[in-house]
């Protein structure tokens, strides 16, 4: 078979890797994790549960998820030379600019950095999930000149996130969905940015350079930054009547509506974003207000009769963002954040079972002579 016959625009369906991590199993309808199904895990597991499933290959016991936490909160604090980066970066910087060379800038104090073996990968991994919410946290607080907010150890590992995030502390509530939230986000197979720190790792690149080139592609509109965008878009409609008229002259004018449609789930909703819309309804209740949730489920009408797409997860996580009470520019941060115990997994399976990625080229230039 020639090369040109090998061509896939996009490498649609193409097998990059091999895994142990998770599959999208488009047959059964599942999201697999470690050989568990995470919509399932979301219902009765926590976030920490997931981060030891990924991490150790199993389920933790009571003891083994209170080590975890132990161990999250030893590596809360980060290098006041972060700080002082931060302090450095323009007013105007995004918040995923932020933590892009906030995890790019940890590395200078990784004094086993050249250090790619198993043990020492899984401590780092750790460490930066330690790391990544008080990254996500201070690095948008300190740029736009506001005193960083300190973590808080006597909270639960997603209950100091949020607490960083916001400034309050979380009701039950509050805690559990957004918990749900990064269960959600935590692993989600070979998109863009997982693909991209699989091939940084592939050349014997660090954890921090792998995790630094997938914030840059998740930042990407077209992969993260959707659920900032929905929540733009539900914020200026602020009626159901708006929104739909809105929707409508977006398709008029065949533009992109973000927070629909999914490169794997084409035909169906994305199953996380179902739980999401039930977090969604949750907390309209405890409010006495459902306006978002009307919105969500006009837009969502719309979208199927109009076009045959589906919300995927992003469409009804930034609604329960906003009800949260989270700053619209974090919300990619968020994503990212709850997807490093992933993409940690992704790098140490890469580095331990490792071949270079080095793909070729369909040319389609010209072919010129030199004249005699």
């Amino acid at each position: 078979m020639s090369i040109e016959e090998k061509y896939i625009p996009g490498l649609d369906g193409v097998i990059a890797s091999e895994t142990k991590i998770s599959f999208l199993d488009t047959v059964q309808g599942e999201i697999v994790i470690k050989g568990y199904d995470l919509i399932k895990l979301s219902q009765t597991r926590e976030y920490l549960d997931i981060v030891h499933l990924l991490l150790e290959d199993r389920l933790p016991n009571v003891e083994e998820k209170v080590a975890v936490n132990n161990k999250l909160k030893q590596a809360y604090q980060i290098p006041n030379g972060v700080f002082e980066v931060f302090r450095n970066l323009p007013h105007e910087t995004h918040p995923m600019d932020g933590l892009r060379t906030g995890i790019s800038s940890l590395a200078g104090y990784d004094d086993k950095l050249e250090d790619r073996s198993l043990k020492v990968n899984k401590e780092r991994a750790y460490n930066l999930l330690s790391s990544v919410p008080n990254i996500v946290a201070n690095s948008y607080r300190i740029i736009r000149k506001m005193e960083p907010v300190q973590p808080k150890e006597e909270l639960s590992y997603s209950a100091n996130f949020f607490y960083m995030l916001t400034g309050k502390y979380p009701s039950p509530l509050e805690e559990k969905i957004f918990d749900l939230s990064l269960v959600l986000y935590s692993e989600h197979e070979m998109p863009n940015s997982t693909f991209t720190a699989r091939v940084i790792a592939s050349t014997q690149s660090d954890l921090y350079g792998a995790l630094t080139g997938a914030v840059a592609s998740l930042k990407g509109s077209l992969h993260g930054g959707a659920n900032e965008a929905v929540m733009y878009m539900l914020n200026k409609a602020g009626s159901v009547a708006a929104f739909e008229e809105n929707l409508y002259k977006k398709l008029y004018n065949k533009e992109k509506i973000m927070g629909f449609g999914h490169r794997v789930y084409m035909k169906k909703m994305d199953p996380r974003a179902l739980m999401m819309k039930n977090a969604l309804k949750d907390l309209c209740e405890k409010e006495g207000n459902d306006l978002l949730l009307q919105m969500c489920e006009a837009g969502e009408k719309i979208m199927e009769s109009e076009k045959g797409l589906f919300p995927n997860l992003d469409y009804y996580a930034a609604p329960v963002y906003w009800m949260l009470g989270i700053p619209i520019s974090l919300y990619t941060p968020i994503f990212f954040s709850s997807r490093t115990v992933g993409l940690c997994a992704h790098v140490i399976e890469q580095h331990e079972n490792n071949r270079l990625f080095r793909p070729r080229v369909l040319y389609t230039g010209e072919r010129h002579s030199l004249p005699n």
